[in-house]
């Protein structure tokens, strides 16, 4: 009788887990599932309504008035997740229809953003209430909020392992916490499967052509991961730079966001394209195609930075995709590397640098590329991360590199 007890105070609690990690991907995969349905929607109405971007700046108010009237709350963005795993904050479930809604109407009316921003807060908003619905500690909701967040991110993009692994990684929370693993993959997975079976494709790319650690090819990735460290310390400059400037000389919200709608749409007039509106995943796959324009990985940065800046939402690593695969695409042919495979490996060296989660870097290489060239998307994995030094996208994430190297990094226990 003792020893049925004792399996079962072992098991119960297992079986507890797993059926939170369910319910928490079930509701993740389905608003991650919606979202992505609304963002297509929007996307290809932008595209077949070209002059719907002269809205832009009036799409800036309205995102702006929805903020602020829920101003008294505190902010209400990455910051708030971070602050709520670190510091017991709690997160307003109206950070849900806010950043859903902020995002699709930056995505309709052409401004420069991701979708990642806006999976992790909508995950993360959903994991704390259901945490604290579910009245659990704060540990144990840390580590439903990081389920949450890799759910939606998983629905997105059809990665689960990476979106288990970043979660985890990009908030802080103890990667080598198995329960909080189990957690993360069980809902990922979960999600993925809602999302799949709904008609979500997820993003994967074909690198055609294999290679391998010839002396030749490896210096050549060296240099395009030491360009791409470079270029990962210019864009996180560029938008944090943009932001105080533009908090400092347009202390109004709404003047802010208004210069900067006004911003995005003379300059897709005068560069006459669409490709620097919206995610742009589309400019991604034809980079890894080896098509590429040399100017579009800065043309991307300046897009990005001034949508951010003005008070748009949706997030910055689709955008660091685009920066990412152009400019390797330009760069890699430069070098004499293969341009598609040279735009795969900026891909990965920039969101290495630019997150600081180079464990999840590896993963999203082996997920979206299908695992080829492993040893080369290290090197610029490490490259790109050591070089970007504390030059990233999240103020929260520090780069531990001169420490480990200078205290050494020792294998004993």
């Amino acid at each position: 009788m003792n020893y049925l007890q004792n399996k079962l105070k072992t098991i119960c609690p297992v079986i507890k887990w797993m059926l939170i990690a369910v319910l928490t991907g079930i509701l993740g995969g389905l608003i991650g599932t919606v979202f992505h349905i609304c963002l297509e929607y929007v996307t290809a109405f932008r595209q077949n309504n070209y002059y719907i971007i002269m809205l832009l700046p009036v799409g800036g108010l309205v995102i702006t008035f929805m903020y602020n009237a829920f101003s008294s709350k505190g902010n209400i963005d990455m910051k708030r997740i971070f602050e709520a795993i670190k510091n017991n904050k709690d997160i307003p479930i109206v950070m849900i229809p806010l950043i859903f809604l902020g995002t699709l109407i930056t995505h309709m009316l052409g401004g420069s953003s991701g979708r990642e921003g806006a999976a992790l807060q909508l995950g993360g908003s959903m994991g704390y209430n259901l945490g604290k619905a579910l009245k659990q500690d704060k540990d144990n909701i840390n580590l439903i909020v990081t389920a949450g967040m890799s759910s939606v991110f998983s629905a997105l993009f059809g990665t689960p392992i990476t979106a288990t692994v970043f979660a985890l990684e990009v908030t802080g929370v103890n990667l080598f916490n198995y329960r909080g693993i189990l957690l993360g993959i069980i809902s990922s997975i979960t999600a993925f499967f809602i999302s799949q079976s709904i008609g979500v494709d997820a993003v994967t790319f074909d690198i055609s052509s294999e290679f391998g650690l010839q002396s030749d090819v490896v210096l050549k990735v060296i240099i395009l991961a030491v360009l791409c460290a470079g270029v990962c310390i210019i864009f996180a400059l560029s938008i944090h730079k943009m932001e105080f400037l533009m908090k400092k000389y347009i202390v109004n919200s709404y003047i802010r966001a208004m210069i900067g709608g006004f911003l995005i749409v003379i300059l897709t007039f005068v560069l006459r394209t669409s490709d620097y509106n919206g995610a742009g995943m589309d400019v991604v796959g034809r980079a890894i195609s080896g098509e590429v324009k040399y100017a579009a990985f800065l043309m991307k940065i300046i897009f990005t930075a001034i949508t951010v800046s003005a008070g748009f939402k949706g997030g910055e690593i689709v955008p660091t995709f685009f920066i990412g695969s152009t400019f390797g695409c330009f760069a890699g042919g430069l070098l004499g590397l293969n341009k598609g495979f040279g735009a795969s490996l900026g891909l990965i060296a920039l969101f290495s640098g630019m997150t600081k989660c180079p464990i999840a870097a590896f993963f999203l290489a082996l997920e979206v590329f299908d695992a080829k060239s492993i040893p080369l998307f290290l090197i610029v994995i490490i490259i790109s991360y050591v070089l970007s030094g504390n030059f990233g996208l999240y103020e929260n994430k520090k780069n531990y590199s001169k420490e480990l190297f200078r205290k050494g990094i020792s294998l004993r226990n």
